[in-house]
């Protein structure tokens, strides 16, 4: 979105409008999701290098959660439509994910895994990503629009999600042998000082879910 309307009432009324559909409709917007391309290469090689990563989505965890489990995301957040007796209620359960959700994901996100958010990087494309880029270590914006180009810390404008591995210093070798999985990646990549967790379109210091492993380093 160009952030010309209130996220939150848009996205109510176009809940609405789903009042009444089957639930199961939900299963073909599944089977029609489309990945951008290089998003399968970006998530397995940063995972292969024991980066975390996570999605948060002004979307729907019907969809959301499914697309994390396949791809094996360590995290994820999103809006959900309420379902009663199979029928999609026209309504949303629990708190919306806006532009402000966004950012208080990517806060969370990082507790949990007990990091400091300038060991995060934010990848988003609209208005409602600001406050996560803004948030974020890196700040990315993937062929986005100029206001979140402008803001962003740095802009990819190729139609490949896994251009952001050079972002992050990533060298070709490195992302050709974690892609194939050889000796030659360094597994301790992510522990080395380099950015450890993306969120994309798509978490306070030692928050809540820290495992207190972590000898204060997330403070």
């Amino acid at each position: 979105m160009r952030g010309e309307l209130d996220f939150a009432a848009s996205l109510a009324e176009r809940v609405a409008l789903l009042a009444g559909l089957d639930a199961t409709v939900l299963d073909q917007v599944r089977r029609d999701l489309r990945l951008a391309p290089g998003a399968r290469t970006l998530i397995r090689t940063l995972r292969r290098l024991g980066y975390r990563c996570g999605i948060v989505s002004g979307g729907f965890t019907q969809i959301t959660d499914g697309l994390a489990a396949d791809l094996g995301l360590d995290y994820a957040a999103a809006n959900t439509l309420e379902i009663s007796a199979g029928k999609l209620t026209g309504r949303l359960a629990g708190p919306v994910v806006d532009r402000a959700g966004k950012a208080d994901a990517l806060r969370r996100f990082a507790a949990q895994a007990c990091i400091p958010l300038s060991q995060t990087v934010a990848i988003g494309d609209g208005a409602n990503d600001l406050d996560m880029i803004a948030a974020a270590g890196l700040g990315v914006a993937f062929n986005a629009r100029q206001a979140v180009r402008d803001a962003a810390d740095a802009s990819v404008s190729v139609p490949y999600l896994d251009t952001v591995l050079y972002l992050l210093g990533l060298s070709r070798d490195e992302v050709e042998a974690a892609d194939t999985g050889t000796d030659q990646a360094d597994p301790g990549a992510a522990r080395s000082g380099r950015w450890r967790l993306s969120s994309a379109a798509a978490a306070s210091a030692a928050g809540p879910g820290c495992p207190g492993s972590c000898s204060g380093r997330c403070r």
